[in-house]
């Protein structure tokens, strides 16, 4: 198998804010309107767009929300734990990976608003998956989770929020 160096370089990977490493390899032709989802009004995106993303060793995927939902895709590597708070205050664990005994999956989806980030299940190991984004992905659209006001939003969650955050 190759390593995590290897997808990076031959993928070219550069540095995503969250963490892990990322590349844009799609966005749409085709605009769509956001009006009337997740009350946004006259927001115009691209269809869908879609990323790789690696995360590899202890590194984490910060948490944070998006406008659109976003359907994960497993490639190689190890297994993908993607975390999710909704916005009613509970919290998910899903498995992107290749062994469904283990309760992994090829494809999870989180939904628009959610706060959600991920880390690799053993941290001797990297993962390579794809994302997918419709309404497209806009920078604009991404939040950055704050640990300080997710801990005040969400304060059954502190373990989990002070691993997925890097204030």
């Amino acid at each position: 198998m190759h390593s995590a160096q290897y997808w990076i370089d031959r993928l070219a990977l550069g540095a995503h804010p969250e963490g892990g490493f990322y590349r844009e390899t799609y966005r749409s032709d085709r605009s769509v309107s956001t009006e009337g989802s997740g009350g946004d009004t006259g927001l115009v995106r691209a269809a869908s767009t879609v990323i790789y993303f690696l995360l590899n060793g202890d590194d984490f995927s910060a948490l944070h929300r998006l406008r659109s939902d976003e359907i994960w895709h497993f490639y190689v590597g190890g297994t993908l734990v993607v975390h999710v708070i909704a916005a009613e205050g509970q919290a998910l664990e899903m498995f992107l990976g290749a062994d469904p005994d283990k309760n992994e999956s090829f494809q999870v989806v989180v939904r628009a608003g959610c706060w959600f980030g991920s880390r690799l299940r053993e941290s001797n190991s990297f993962a390579l998956v794809g994302c997918t984004v419709a309404p497209g992905f806009e920078f604009e659209d991404f939040e950055l989770g704050k640990r300080e006001d997710l801990l005040v939003q969400f304060p059954q969650h502190r373990e989990l929020i002070t691993k997925l955050t890097r204030e």
